[in-house]
């Protein structure tokens, strides 16, 4: 079933009214551009669970969880569980591997009917899953997805308050000094995940049809409107109960893959101190502190030992249902209202054989939504 819908008219044959203009993007779709959701979904997931990975050396992985802000949950020899003070399960699962590698993304569906649903419709089997069900699928860029329900629930974990903050003529703090303490953040939960394909159009359309998931935000390659956006900024669609700005973020590239995956944490300073105590113990820091235009997040992005790419953030959008897709045009200097520079890092457009090599394979599969106009607009469009 197509997904692609013609923006409906009033009466009268005007076009109906915008109901983004002015509050999260400067534009809205063009008649006839993708809706950014599917009329009638198998399942509407209600959460991202966890994120599964692969690494070689779980005693390094396990230091920089803690330096992060995660509380360790379960490990043995051969797996390192962690979650945040807010996970009702645990929200990164890591298993000992020949290679370190991220493994895909698992989904909490509301109940285990939905669970069923999803394996009849996609002829999967139902399988037992931590107490719960699930049903393992894969998307059309090869992403293992699962989705799971049912599943017991993890208590929550004590936690600083937000800072209390003094703000224009609004005194709440007086005879009080604010001395937030430099030490690992505190992780409260998993916000999103954020993947690279050279299949976008297709792996967008499946999340929305198979998930229930809706578009938050567009991005378009400015010289090519005409064929359709390049990355979504996908949310739950949970109705009239607001939902993360995103759960999945995905774009079109020459490579397929993981870009990184953010951490809820309570507040800016949080981001701070939790960013100075990481850059004294010696970690890289990719891109931060600033503030997102798509999503409004404060945010800091640091690499782990084997260079997978995390994010602190705090104070991001929440959207309900009614909230339709904004677009914007894909750049660089798009990516954020205020802070440093983005960096080439943040990037991942680095020249180098590894490059080239994904270029050439992307050129050569007839079968996938690159080519080299495409890659002549995104080139132009990341250059900061």
């Amino acid at each position: 079933m197509s997904i692609e819908l013609e923006i409906p008219a009033a009466p009268g044959g005007a076009p109906e009214a915008d109901v983004h203009h002015g509050l999260h993007s400067e534009l809205g779709a063009l008649r006839g551009e993708h809706r950014g959701r599917h009329a009638s979904p198998v399942v509407k997931v209600v959460e991202l669970a966890w994120l599964e990975f692969e690494k070689t050396d779980l005693d390094r992985a396990e230091t920089f969880a803690r330096d992060f802000g995660f509380v360790v949950h379960e490990r043995t020899p051969d797996l390192l569980t962690l979650r945040g003070t807010w996970s009702a399960v645990p929200c990164l699962v890591i298993r000992r591997g020949t290679r370190s590698r991220f493994v895909g993304p698992t989904f909490l569906a509301e109940s285990v009917a939905d669970v069923r649903r999803l394996a009849r419709a996609t002829g999967r089997a139902v399988l037992p899953h931590a107490g719960g069900q699930a049903v393992n699928l894969v998307d059309p860029s090869g992403f293992p997805v699962r989705v799971v329900a049912g599943l017991d629930r993890l208590a929550s974990l004590p936690e600083r308050d937000a800072l209390v903050l003094n703000t224009g003529d609004k005194h709440l703090r007086t005879n009080a000094t604010q001395r937030p303490p430099r030490q690992p953040a505190q992780v409260q939960r998993l916000g999103h995940v954020v993947l690279e394909t050279t299949r976008f159009r297709r792996t967008l359309d499946w999340y929305l049809e198979h998930l229930g998931m809706i578009v938050s935000d567009f991005l378009y390659l400015d010289d090519l409107r005409d064929r359709g956006p390049t990355m979504a900024f996908v949310r739950c669609d949970l109705g009239s109960v607001p939902a993360d700005h995103h759960t999945l973020a995905m774009h079109l590239g020459p490579r397929t893959g993981y870009v990184h995956s953010a951490y809820q944490v309570t507040d800016l300073d949080a981001v701070a101190t939790g960013g100075e105590h990481l850059r004294d113990q010696g970690y890289d820091r990719v891109w931060g502190i600033g503030r997102h235009i798509q999503g409004s997040q404060l945010f800091d992005y640091w690499r782990d030992p084997d260079r997978m790419m995390v994010e602190h953030y705090a104070d991001g959008d929440l959207f309900d249902c009614t909230l339709e897709p904004g677009w914007a045009p894909m750049s660089a200097s798009g990516l954020s209202q205020w802070g440093p520079q983005v960096t080439q890092d943040f990037l991942g457009a680095k020249p180098g054989p590894a490059m080239l090599a994904a270029v050439v394979s992307a050129l050569r599969d007839v079968d996938n939504d690159v080519d080299v106009p495409v890659l002549t607009a995104l080139k132009k469009a990341m250059t900061p």
